[in-house]
């Protein structure tokens, strides 16, 4: 009996489940992720969960199961609450990387990669598709990051092309303002902003096939003089055992993140020109299109965009526009901080006037007659040039400045 189960399980893995039967599976399993929370034990899980896809012999079976699990992320991505959205922002970024995998086990195959890419494009970026915004944004911000740790070391710039190219399409294509720009931030973008690290590497490629090179043109040489393969070090000597360690450094490093993708930027710069110069291309993706299309022309003729922007800048992207405002803003601080002492000036008694009226009434001299402004006392306006007073007019004077005793009233029996 356990035999049959066995034997009948191999067959389902071989190609027998039916779309309705993988779509039932995907549902538990989804679940068992929904259930389980400590992190450790999550991501084992998704590792585990992702590499079924390998459990199926045939490609067609393969193909099945990636199409369901993403039809299951979009039925059930709007349950979804905040508090579980990583672990499966984390599901399917494994998902992809070992639906990548099994391309390069198959040696990117150009038939296979067309058929992935399919899939893909119609469960997820196509605007047909149930594909919600939250799979959509995820799926493009993912895509090269995990194509740059599977076949960084081994993809071409055609192969690379080929990749990218359903993105091109419905960067083209699309209603939708959000995909657009996705699109152009999370793939286009990006392999602008890695393009001095991709000829860095490309360079260093170059360097190291040259060394070597002269290393077996100089070993050709020392073989070829006699009494020279007396000096080879045994096979226990220092020098062979520190040459593994070195290869192994040099394997660490490749598995760093320092390894980009490899482009044609001319090549993408013409494929993208081809399809926003379509008469049914939108407005809006033209115009963003060849903003992308011009920075990749610069690039293929050796021209780095932005190459004047300081260290601090690329720290901090929005560093130089707060600076700018901060300026303008302390400026604009500054005027109306110096009106205002102006203001206050005016009006303070420390001034130069007040200041010689005090030095007249200490020396016992008559105080200066204030000066009037046009409109009334207080009044705005330019100031008039101040009037001597004549002798005979010191009493009136003095007595225009006592308005407030006129005011008063005598009761009548004392008039």
């Amino acid at each position: 009996m356990d035999g049959q189960k066995k034997h009948k399980g191999v067959q389902w893995l071989r190609g027998g489940f039916t779309h309705d039967e993988l779509l039932k599976v995907w549902k538990g399993l989804f679940y068992c992720m929904w259930m389980q929370d400590k992190p450790l034990l999550q991501e084992e899980l998704g590792r585990t969960i992702s590499q079924l896809v390998h459990a199926f012999q045939t490609t067609e079976a393969q193909h099945l199961f990636l199409q369901t699990f993403w039809q299951t992320m979009n039925r059930e991505w709007p349950g979804i609450d905040r508090l579980r959205l990583d672990k499966f922002y984390m599901l399917m970024r494994m998902v992809l990387r070992e639906a990548l995998t099994v391309l390069q086990t198959q040696g990117w195959d150009e038939r296979q990669t067309e058929r992935l890419l399919e899939l893909l494009t119609t469960e997820i970026l196509h605007p047909d598709s149930e594909a919600p915004n939250g799979v959509k944004s995820h799926f493009i911000e993912i895509f090269l990051e995990e194509l740059t740790k599977v076949g960084a070391h081994e993809l071409t710039a055609d192969q690379n092309l080929r990749l990218i190219g359903p993105f091109c399409t419905i960067a083209a294509q699309t209603q939708d303002s959000l995909v657009l720009h996705n699109i152009a931030q999370g793939i286009f973008e990006t392999i602008v902003e890695q393009a001095p690290l991709a000829i860095e590497e490309l360079m260093n490629e170059l360097e190291e096939e040259e060394l070597s090179e002269e290393e077996e043109l100089s070993e050709e040489e020392e073989a070829q003089e006699p009494g020279l393969l007396s000096r080879e070090p045994l096979k226990g000597s220092v020098c062979r055992t520190q040459r593994p360690l070195d290869q192994q450094a040099g394997d660490d490093d490749e598995d760093g993140t320092s390894t980009v993708l490899q482009f044609d930027y001319k090549a993408v710069a013409d494929r993208l020109f081809e399809m926003a110069s379509r008469q049914d291309t939108p407005p809006q993706n033209r115009k963003r299109l060849y903003k992308v299309i011009r920075k990749l022309q610069a690039l293929a003729e050796g021209l780095f965009p932005e190459p004047d922007i300081p260290e601090e800048a690329y720290r901090n992207p929005r560093g130089g526009r707060r600076v700018r405002m901060k300026k303008r803003l302390s400026g604009s601080q500054l005027q109306d901080k110096t009106g205002r002492h102006a203001k206050e000036a005016l009006h303070s008694d420390s001034s130069p006037g007040s200041t010689r009226r005090r030095r007249q009434q200490r020396a016992g001299g008559d105080p200066p007659v204030p000066r009037e402004r046009p409109g009334g006392h207080g009044g705005r306006g330019a100031p008039r040039r101040q009037r001597r007073p004549r002798v005979g007019a010191k009493a009136k004077i003095a007595s225009c400045q006592e308005p407030k005793a006129k005011r008063k009233r005598t009761p009548e029996g004392q008039k």
